[in-house]
Formats: structure tokens, sequence, C-alpha cells
């Protein structure tokens, strides 16, 4: 038994959560176990919980300055970590990855200028970019026999732009993939000389499992440093995405001033609150309690790779790398992307992310959270392999009837 309590199921409706509030709205019924959004149902930890609450204490809530502790925090926790020595000054808060890669892109780029991005990939990447007028260039992941997915480095060397951004998931959303510090210096060798600034978007990195261990990209060599910007977070961590969290890391002067000058100018560089308090807290008091979390979450990721095995043989479960999100293939089940998504929300009456959402290269994959419960996660499986039964049960009514 461990210190925290990740079993306890805790009841989230009319907290305002996306992940349950939302349900009728996306998936057109509430009726669902919710395992989509890529937040925890586990309780936040107590200590960010008593952080907050002791400044709560207090009966003003003004205008804050940086904590003392906050840059160092950091700069200790990555150092322990990840073995990434920091500086205080490559340092700035952002108000959220997705908004911080809008802003680079806004800042480094004008409409139509190129955006890369390496589909399957989070969603926001593609959209993102789009919305602001750009040009998304889309270089698939090769994937082999096993549904490990590798860079398609033939492709990049042969790509002909004229500079813009990359943007790179690492670890990789949705497949798990933590990459090697080889491919992570081959990629930035071709970025720089297609002249991309590359946004390493690490929110999971600090999520590493099975004995992994994480390589920021800015690490891997002098290029990789000159040309990135590199976007963390202990929100997915540490289950706060509701307090923005944010930092990034810009270690080339030249981008830095670019980028750290346009955030100041417009005060997006300045926190909220709870940002630095929440920050602080975790990094200073968070090991334990995120070594115990991903042991619960690899127990849970165990738990699915048997079940399907046993028992849902047409999912394939790609085992993460890293983080709680698992990729499940399930062309195997012979179902096109309606049927399947039926299958899912209406016979299951489980909300997971539908891979198409990824990119087209998702097609007949589904993403599952598996940061929950057990007897949730228990739940949710036991749902997928009824309908899967149902289905099966159907068609071969319809077969004998034919």
């Amino acid at each position: 038994m461990g210190k925290y309590d990740f079993d306890t199921v805790i009841e989230r409706r009319g907290s305002g959560a996306i992940k349950i509030d939302v349900l009728e709205e996306r998936f057109g019924r509430q009726d669902l176990l919710a395992a989509w959004v890529a937040d925890m149902d586990f309780a936040t930890p107590p200590f960010i919980i008593d952080a907050l609450r002791k400044r709560l204490e207090h009966p003003i809530l003004g205008y804050t300055c940086e904590p003392d502790d906050y840059r160092k925090s950091i700069i200790d926790w990555e150092k322990s970590l990840h073995g990434w020595e920091l500086k205080p000054e490559w340092l700035s808060y952002i108000p959220g990855i997705v908004k911080g890669i809008g802003m680079v892109i806004n800042v480094f780029t004008k409409p139509g200028d190129d955006v890369v991005i390496m589909p399957p990939v989070y969603h926001p990447f593609r959209i993102t970019a789009e919305e602001n007028g750009r040009n998304v260039v889309n270089v698939p992941l090769l994937v082999d026999a096993e549904g490990r997915y590798s860079i398609d480095f033939n492709s990049l060397e042969s790509l002909e732009t004229n500079g813009g951004v990359f943007l790179l998931s690492n670890p990789h959303n949705p497949g798990g993939v933590m990459w090697s510090r080889e491919d992570l210096r081959r990629l930035a060798s071709i970025c720089k000389r297609k002249r991309l600034i590359v946004v390493s978007d690490e929110i999971h990195a600090d999520m590493a499992l099975w004995g992994n261990r994480h390589i920021p990209f800015a690490t891997v060599s002098e290029e990789a440093a000159e040309i990135s910007i590199t976007f963390c977070a202990p929100s997915k961590t540490f289950n706060i995405p509701g307090i923005v969290s944010s930092f990034s890391v810009v270690i080339d002067e030249g981008l830095r001033s670019r980028f750290y000058g346009w955030l100041e100018a417009n005060e997006f560089a300045a926190a909220p609150l709870f940002s630095h308090i929440a920050t602080i807290a975790a990094y200073r008091d968070g090991e334990e309690w995120r070594n115990e979390m991903l042991s619960y979450v690899e127990k849970n990721i165990c738990l699915v790779e048997d079940y399907c095995r046993k028992n849902i043989p047409g999912i394939n479960v790609l085992r993460p790398d890293a983080s709680f999100l698992v990729w499940l293939d399930c062309r195997g089940l012979g179902l096109d992307h309606d049927a399947l998504v039926s299958l899912f929300v209406d016979k299951a009456r489980v909300a997971l992310n539908d891979g198409s959402m990824f990119g087209k290269e998702g097609d007949g994959f589904m993403r599952l959270n598996v940061a929950a419960p057990r007897s949730v996660i228990e739940q949710i499986l036991s749902r997928i392999e009824n309908a899967v039964k149902q289905i099966n049960i159907s068609a071969g009514a319809d077969e004998k009837n034919n």
C-alpha cells in the first residue's frame, strides 16, 4: 500500500469538468463512462491543495509578483528528473501550451507559411495552424508490423519549404513514443537546414513508464538548442490543468529575445496567482506522489493489455512509453469509422477519443485515458467486451440467415 489513494471514485458531475459535463454536447448522450479528455480522475495531490488553501487564508487576492522559488523549483526539478541544467533567463510562464503554439506561429510566421506536423498527432497542432491561416504540411509517422511508430526521415529530407515551424510531440501523443536521442538529433539537423523552428511539446515528459527516460529535444545537440522552443508544465503529471501552469524554455538568445519580448509586451508572461503556487508545490513536494501515480497507471495499462488479449482480441493495445494515454488499434474488429464510433458510444456506452481526430492516420483507432480508479477501467473494458460480443452475435446471425 502506498501513501496516496488512487482507488477512490470521485464524482465529477456538476464541477464543470469537460470530461463529464459536455458528454451530451460531444457524444449525444450522458450515460457514458468518460475516458477521453486527458486529465486524471485521481484527486489532485493534497500538498498542492494545501498550498492553495493556505494562500486562500489571506483575504486579499490582489496583483502578485513571481515568487523567489518559482524558477528555482523548475530548475531543480528538470535537473533532478531529466538531467537538464537550465538557466533562469531561459524560462518564461506561458498561458497554456496550445496557446503557446499559437503565439509562436504568430510571432515567427505569417499567413501561408508552413507548419509541419507528424500525424497521427495531438489534434490542436493541426487546428491551431489551420485556424491561423498557415499551411499545414503533414509528414505522417511510419508504422511497423507491431504498430510502433517512427519518424519518416526520408520524407522530411525531401521536404520543400521556405522555413516555418515544426511541431514536435515529445513524448508522442497519442502513440506514447519516447523519441531516442539519435532520432531527435537527426530531426534537429534536418530542421536546422530547412530553417524550421521546432516547438517541442513536452507536457508528458514527467510521466515516463517502464524505466524509460525522457530526452528533452533541446539537449541533444547545439543545433537543437539553437532552433527550439520547449513547452513544459506540471499540469498533466499532477492533475492541475485547470490551473494554467505551463512554461517555456528557450536557450537561443535570438529566439528568446523575439519570443519573450512579444510575451512581455502583451503581458502574456504574467502568471495568475495560483499558477506559481501550484507549480512550486508540485515540483518541491511531488516526487513520491508522481512515482506512486505512475506505478498505478502502469498496472492499469497491464490490465488493459491482458483484458484485450484474452477477451477482445480484435483490439491491439499499443503500450505507451510514457503518459496515461493508451492508443488502441481497433482495426481488427473489421468496422468502418461510423460503426466503430457507434460501438463505443451507443453500444458500450464509453467515451474515448476517436482516433481520426488525430489525422486520417488515426482511422480505426481509439485513445483511452487510464488515469482513473482501476474499478472504472474494469467497467470500461467489460462494456467494450460486451458490445463487441453483441456485434459478433449479430454478424453471425446475419451470415446464418444469408
